[in-house]
């Protein structure tokens, strides 16, 4: 498939990187260095439940079933 330039990005991984981010903001005490906020994220990737990638992975169909009609412009999902 032929993904437009516009589109949002399609890759799976990219959503996973995101949940991971929001997690990492989410501490109660954020990472003040690189080498905590490496640690942080090594802790909150070994935490991040499969469950939640099966999840992202299962809804890329419906992504780009979406993507198509859009144009590669925004969708709800």
């Amino acid at each position: 498939m032929a993904w437009p330039a516009k589109s949002k990005d399609l890759n799976p991984i990219e959503h996973v990187w995101d949940m991971l981010g929001r997690w990492i903001v989410g501490r109660s005490v954020p990472p003040g260095t690189i080498h905590e906020l490496q640690q942080a994220l090594l802790q909150e990737w070994a935490l991040l439940p499969q469950q939640a990638i099966n999840d992202t992975i299962a809804r890329m169909l419906r992504r780009c079933q979406a993507c198509i009609p859009a144009r590669g412009y925004h969708t709800r999902y």
